[in-house]
């Protein structure tokens, strides 16, 4: 296989790749050739995931670390550099998410959303830079939100993380441009995901995400892979601080 979306010999960081979105983005960069770097926290549901793609005959490793560790996450890119000698895809997808009425939030709470939410992708990015402006190329890729767009009650800190994080993904690709490192964002609608288990749960839930998004459904994690292997790839050579929108329509309706 070749041509525009073809990422043979590049090297890829994806986190939170154990399951979901992540494993989803991994998996469709593996299928166009990248090598990826699968990370997540749980080693045991890392190396399972990471097996899937070996076993498909994908390239594939798994490097855990917790992403809000700060010299973790610094040595983990550090690493990446000493193995393969270059980094040229940092997907920063790891993220968690917290419900509940705004009296009930305590400051920790919100703190932990936005440092493994925001700040570790702020770190990551930075960190993958470094290698990037070395190699004269690269590409960041920020897995944002459709409530950076449109917001929910109940998911503060969430919501102000993604916001933050689309609007870091312009600052880093203004910066970053100069250097040959694109950085763009994806924005999800409603993915039917782990982390929604519970609202996917919820018939009365799922059936206003149906009426809501013109497609009628909930997404799923497969149809995230595409937007990522678009941007990552060379087809989108000139697509720079821009974030991709993947909800069904729902953001483009009332």
């Amino acid at each position: 296989m070749s041509g525009l979306f073809w990422l043979e010999g590049r090297i890829a960081l994806v986190t939170g790749a154990s399951r979901g979105l992540g494993f989803a983005v991994a998996e469709a960069l593996a299928a166009h050739g990248a090598h990826v770097i699968l990370n997540a926290r749980n080693d045991r549901l890392l190396r399972e995931a990471t097996e899937k793609l070996t076993g498909t005959g994908y390239h594939a490793e798994a490097l855990p670390f917790d992403v809000a560790d700060a010299d973790a996450a610094v040595d983990a890119i550090e690493r990446i550099r000493e193995v393969h000698g270059r980094l040229d895809i940092l997907v920063n997808n790891a993220g968690i998410q917290l419900r509940k009425p705004l009296l009930e939030w305590r400051d920790e709470e919100f703190e932990k959303i936005l440092s493994v939410n925001l700040l570790a992708c702020f770190r990551l990015a930075r960190e993958a830079a470094r290698p990037m402006s070395e190699q004269g190329s690269g590409r960041i890729l920020n897995i944002g939100s459709v409530t950076g767009f449109l917001a929910r009650g109940s998911i503060h800190a969430y919501v102000a993380a993604k916001t933050g994080l689309h609007g870091l993904t312009r600052s880093l690709a203004a910066e970053l441009g100069p250097k040959g490192i694109l950085v763009n964002g994806i924005a999800p609608g409603f993915f039917a995901t782990d982390m929604n288990a519970a609202l996917i749960a919820d018939s009365e839930f799922s059936g206003w995400v149906a009426r809501r998004t013109p497609l009628g459904r909930w997404g799923a994690a497969h149809e995230l892979g595409g937007a990522a292997v678009f941007l990552a790839s060379d087809a989108a050579s000139y697509v720079n601080g821009h974030i991709l929108v993947v909800d069904g329509g729902l953001s483009a309706t009332m």
